[in-house]
């Protein structure tokens, strides 16, 4: 067993030259080598312990992904401290002053753009000692210190013990927290899970049992690095292989940092990219659009070279097998003709995405196939370091989360956590050495999830004869008809959001009630464009109730229609409110991973979930719909 400093150190060896780290800080990408990127941990380790930081102590890290990122991240554990990685999407409120209250941390981390939060809310801080500021800047505030300085206290310290950080670094032992990761807060208080040195190695081991990267690839990571699924999966695995890892050019504001990921991507030609579910169905969006600008003609042939490829990738495992090794000259055509060129929007080097974070639609799963740009998708939680489960190149099947990875012990388990056997729905348990050390200062918590080494997870899910892992949606979330039949929303949720241009946002509820409702946030910018084909007047009445009926009809189509076999129709939502608003980060319905808070959705929308158990609610055009559709539109 190694610490993450031996992991490191193990790759600078074998890698000195290699090109780690790339960041583009002006108008082109600057490579840092293995060994480049030592030195720079180690002047930054000296610089951390210039501030009395001890083994144990937290320091918290709220930036972008960038070079300092990572460096910062090393530079702590050199000197046995705990990062506490904060996502950038946390508003200066009691989400990111919980987090650093509860965490004590000492000092924290910040980039230009981040640091306003931690001024407004600095007066709530109790542990707080300084700002370390990533980037110089004009206007220094008191408490405030660059990282440059703290690095030139470093070389005053190292002269006067030069013997110290060889000391703190053999100190830290691979049981040692690394991280406080929190989670999202979908329930009161986010809680802090504390993942050890050897759950990160060890999962990085784990999940080379099925993959492997050459170490000339790189990776372009779009996702927030304090992104338990891009922490491990991008930093540590690349790390590991001595392959490189890019950050996307840092904008003024989020939007911009996200333009800037369409550019990057063609000067890093990535050979592989992580995803989650958003980020793919954005590319999807992106795509369709790009293509059906180029005429109706080229769209209507780029649609039968996905219908032909869809046949030809079959679930991936019997890709091209049997009748359908005939069309392999036909897909070669339309790879040739279309989907290469939209290949060579992502940098042209594309060999496969890594999915993880949430549920991927199997459609989508089958587009990115057909494109030749698969989209592997995964299975994990931050509890677990994350990786449980993985598709790769030479072991997937499509509409699975993958084999579960060697190491790792998995079982499906009743509400008794009695195991089941395979095939059967149940919660799904895993033990091995990725598993969390526990939740920071909260060991009730702990205990629950944690029992005889076992990480309960909260999902639903079960494993074919394959070893195969298929998650259904969590476990702990089933809805409960009135009958006392259970099943999981997500799944139907992501499909009738996927095949209903009209809805962006869905939402399922069963409460022991007599049938199932939907929550409906409706396609804006979809309805508007219909308006100004069809020539309809968006004030008027009667297009709210043409709007509500077509919304009616795309989720009637999972009972009567093209999708009536994919679930049982007692699933399906005999009726559906249309909500005055969406779920956002901003009114807490979303989380900072974009997860709707199915709890807190249920409460902010109570009036809305009773009246659809009336007489009049039972009807889908109803004056509720019909107003809520009008405040909606004019928002």
């Amino acid at each position: 067993m190694i610490n993450l400093i031996q992991f490191f150190e193990n790759s600078v060896k074998k890698y000195p030259e290699n090109n780690f780290l790339w960041e583009k800080p002006n108008d082109k990408f600057i490579p840092l080598t293995y060994s480049e990127t030592k030195e720079k941990v180690e002047e930054l380790a000296w610089g951390f312990l210039s501030l009395g930081l001890k083994k144990g102590d937290r320091v918290a890290l709220l930036s972008e992904g960038r070079n300092y990122w990572l460096i910062s991240e090393l530079a702590l554990l050199y000197i046995g401290c705990i990062n506490v990685p904060l996502s950038t999407k946390l508003e200066a409120d009691i989400d990111l002053s919980f987090r650093l209250n509860h965490s004590e941390s000492r000092f924290i981390i910040v980039s230009k753009n981040q640091r306003s939060k931690i001024h407004q809310v600095k007066d709530q801080l109790k542990a707080l000692e300084k700002i370390i500021l990533l980037d110089d800047v004009d206007d220094l505030k008191e408490n405030e210190i660059t990282i440059n300085t703290i690095i030139k206290q470093g070389h005053e310290l190292k002269k006067k013990e030069p013997g110290l950080l060889e000391k703190r670094k053999a100190e830290v032992e691979p049981s040692d927290i690394a991280n406080i990761v929190y989670t999202s807060g979908t329930t009161a208080d986010p809680k802090g899970i504390m993942l050890t040195h050897r759950n990160y190695t060890a999962n990085v081991e784990q999940a080379f049992t099925y993959i492997d990267i050459p170490q000339h690839f790189v990776t372009l990571v779009v996702l927030p690095w304090d992104h338990a699924f891009a922490h491990t999966a991008s930093l540590y695995a690349f790390m590991y292989k001595g392959a490189g890892i890019a950050s996307v050019k840092v904008g003024s504001t989020p939007m911009e940092t996200l333009k800037n990921f369409s550019q990057n991507m063609l000067e890093i030609k990535p050979h592989v990219l992580m995803s989650v579910p958003a980020l793919a169905k954005n590319f999807r969006k992106n795509i369709d659009k790009g293509i059906r600008a180029k005429g109706e003609f080229l769209f209507k042939l780029y649609s039968a070279g996905l219908s032909m490829a869809y046949w030809y990738n079959g679930n991936g495992e019997n890709r091209g097998k049997g009748l359908r090794f005939l069309a392999a000259p036909i897909y070669a055509f339309f790879k040739k003709l279309i989907f290469n060129k939209i290949k060579d929007n992502f940098g042209g080097q594309i060999e496969y995405f890594i999915g993880g974070g949430a549920l991927l639609d199997i459609e989508l799963q089958r587009f990115f196939y057909a494109l030749g740009m698969p989209m592997y998708q995964g299975y994990g939680l931050s509890e677990a370091s994350p990786i449980i489960s993985a598709n790769t190149p030479d072991h997937h099947k499509m509409g699975t989360s993958g084999k579960t990875l060697n190491g790792i012990e998995v079982r499906i388990c009743n509400e008794d956590g009695k195991p089941l056997p395979i095939g059967e729905k149940g919660e799904i348990v895993i033990k091995g050495e990725n598993v969390m050390a526990g939740y920071w200062k909260n060991e009730e918590t702990t205990k629950e999830t944690i029992k005889d080494g076992w990480l309960y997870t909260g999902d639903l899910g079960y494993l074919d004869k394959d070893t195969y892992l298929y998650v259904l949606g969590r476990f702990k979330s089933l809805l409960i008809s009135n009958d006392g039949e259970k099943y999981s929303p997500e799944g139907i949720e992501e499909a009738i959001m996927d095949n209903s241009d009209m809805i962006d946002q869905f939402v399922l509820h069963n409460n022991h009630s007599p049938y199932t409702v939907g929550l409906v946030v409706p396609n804006k910018e979809r309805i508007s464009s219909w308006a100004r084909t069809e020539k309809r007047d968006l004030s008027s009445e009667e297009t709210h109730k043409e709007i509500i009926q077509m919304i009616k009809e795309q989720i009637d189509q999972f009972k009567t229609g093209h999708f009536k076999d994919m679930f049982p129709q007692r699933w399906l939502p005999t009726t559906f409110a249309i909500l005055p608003e969406a779920f956002t980060e901003d009114n807490k319905l979303l989380n900072s991973t974009m997860k709707v808070v199915r709890n807190k959705v249920e409460e902010h929308f109570k009036d809305d979930l009773d009246f659809l158990y009336t007489s009049e609610g039972k009807k889908p055009i109803n004056t509720r719909n019909i107003n809520n559709l009008k405040t909606f539109i004019e928002k």
